[in-house]
């Protein structure tokens, strides 16, 4: 008999694993995922070094009573260790999502759209908690754009200035877990991106750089485009 409710829609979730880096590891854990019924859409290898990568699992589910207990069994695994789960409506797609959002920066018409596609998407495809863009010299910075619930001035003030202490955070390839940032040389601007939940992991800064080098050249161009009534 067929069931009166209808078919139970799977719940999507994204699992950050820390996994040993050889061989077999990674098909280890995604055979404990399969054993539960999970259904196994992508793996994103986000950083990796000194023997352990770290991996993001987009998986179907077939209820949420299943997480905990796959969380145990992943962690069954030599080695594995659940960094974070969380479900989410739609998975990003790392891929795709830089396609868009660079396609939306380079459709932006005026600089004011420009900015705001900019936060905008960064806000989403990173799953960030706020995002902001802001300009100026340190002793005077100004914000342009923000998404989310982005902190007040003086403390967006106060990031970019702890940020630039150090060379290997103010280039953006490293920095606090929960901030990633990327500048714009050429209008002294610099882009943050702000996330209470995973760390911000290598791959992810290596796309919130190239997202601001789009960002900064398609600016130049809209500033050396001519008026138009």
């Amino acid at each position: 008999m067929p069931d009166p409710a209808g078919p139970v829609e799977p719940i999507h979730a994204l699992i950050r694993v820390w996994v040993a880096d050889r061989p077999g590891a990674l098909g280890l854990v995604a055979s404990r995922i399969g054993a539960l019924r999970g259904d196994i859409v992508s793996i994103d290898v986000l950083e990796r070094g000194e023997g352990v990568a770290i991996d993001e699992f987009a998986v179907n589910l077939p209820s949420p009573e299943v997480v905990e207990v796959l969380v145990r069994e992943i962690e069954q695994v030599d080695g594995a260790s659940v960094e974070q789960v969380r479900l989410v409506d739609h998975y990003p797609d790392a891929r795709i999502d830089a396609l868009e959002s660079a396609a939306g920066l380079c459709e932006a018409a005026n600089l004011a759209s420009l900015h705001s596609v900019l936060v905008d998407h960064v806000h989403g495809e990173f799953l960030a908690d706020w995002t902001a863009l802001v300009t100026g010299a340190p002793d005077h910075l100004e914000r342009l754009a923000a998404a989310g619930d982005a902190p007040d001035d003086a403390m967006l003030h106060a990031l970019v200035l702890g940020t630039s202490a150090s060379e290997a955070v103010a280039s953006g390839a490293s920095g606090p877990d929960d901030l990633a940032l990327a500048h714009l040389p050429n209008h002294e601007a610099t882009l943050l991106a702000g996330r209470g939940g995973p760390p911000f992991r290598r791959l992810e800064r290596a796309q919130l750089l190239a997202l601001a080098r789009i960002a900064d050249r398609t600016w130049t161009l809209l500033d050396a485009a001519p008026e138009t009534a």
